[in-house]
């Protein structure tokens, strides 16, 4: 073997030598922006019961309205636990549902998630006098509803819980006194649990307040309805059993049925029945309230 050839070879044993020793030394993470390292923490499978959160799976228009407030999460490995039945009703029952990440159980909030029934669970209870006014995208699910079939329950499960959904936003916008509406998931509304010292508030009809709480409460009612019907709605089945009193202040639920003052033919006469009950249950509190004057008034504010 020539001497140039051992020395070419030499050379080429040093050189991976010394790259070898190089690369032993070297930190594969050296030189890479924190911005892309993270730790990785794998989760267990979930329990009957709970559930990934369905913050992010759902389109942006379907979550609640900008500024969104502290306490909802928005973490993609938050877990949904059900807490069990908060309430039944004819068409949807609402649950009590924890969001919390299992890494900041602290940050995590207890929501009100109102589910509207399957078909084979509920009755069709909400009359067609509601929905007049109202049009929907596809003329086949107004042929069903109005036929009443499988397919038609089914368009009314969820045109009610969507129905709902944006009452509640627009309300919320409106700067009304309702459940900030956290997300909408096929028939599922997730929105904030009302409380009274750690517990659910109690409905208006449950309460006895003194005197001058009961003519803040009326008051309340009545600016109230009156930015409703400013903006051409109506509750439509307002009572003080959709009406929470969270202390001082009244939160007004059950919206899937908000009519359209203007363009529902029986707009005026909801808006007189929702005076009507409402007065009703003051006046047998002692406080003079009068649904005609009420609604007079009202619908000064609609013209």
């Amino acid at each position: 073997m020539s001497s140039e050839h051992t020395d070419s070879s030499s050379r080429a044993d040093a050189l991976d030598d010394f790259l070898n020793d190089s690369y032993i030394h070297v930190d594969p993470l050296s030189g890479i922006d924190d911005a892309f390292v993270f730790d990785f923490h794998a989760y267990d499978d979930l329990d009957e019961g709970r559930r990934w959160s369905t913050w992010l799976s759902v389109e942006p228009l379907q979550r609640g309205p900008e500024p969104c407030p502290d306490w909802v999460v928005t973490s993609q490995g938050a877990i949904d636990t059900d807490l069990g039945i908060l309430k039944t009703g004819k068409e949807a029952d609402v649950f009590l549902l924890e969001r919390a990440d299992p890494r900041e159980p602290d940050a995590g909030v207890v929501m009100a998630a109102k589910r509207y029934r399957a078909p084979e669970h509920r009755s069709f209870h909400r009359s067609a006098a509601y929905t007049e006014g109202r049009s929907m995208k596809r003329s086949r699910d107004n042929r069903a509803l109005k036929r009443k079939s499988t397919f038609g329950r089914e368009v009314a499960a969820g045109e009610w819980a969507v129905s709902e959904w944006g009452a509640l936003v627009r309300l919320w916008r409106l700067g009304l006194p309702v459940p900030y509406p956290v997300q909408i998931d096929g028939t599922e509304i997730l929105m904030e649990w009302i409380t009274v010292d750690g517990e659910t508030a109690p409905r208006l009809a449950q309460t006895r307040p003194d005197r001058d709480l009961l003519l803040s409460y009326f008051d309340q009612l009545r600016e109230a309805l009156a930015t409703m019907v400013q903006a051409g709605l109506v509750h439509g089945d307002l009572s003080s059993y959709n009406i929470l009193a969270a202390g001082e202040r009244l939160v007004i639920i059950d919206l899937p049925q908000v009519v359209d003052l203007v363009g529902n033919p029986e707009g005026p006469d909801f808006l007189l029945r929702d005076c009507a009950n409402i007065c009703g249950w003051f006046r047998a509190k002692g406080l003079e309230a009068d649904e005609h004057e009420l609604f007079g008034e009202l619908m000064a504010h609609a013209f």
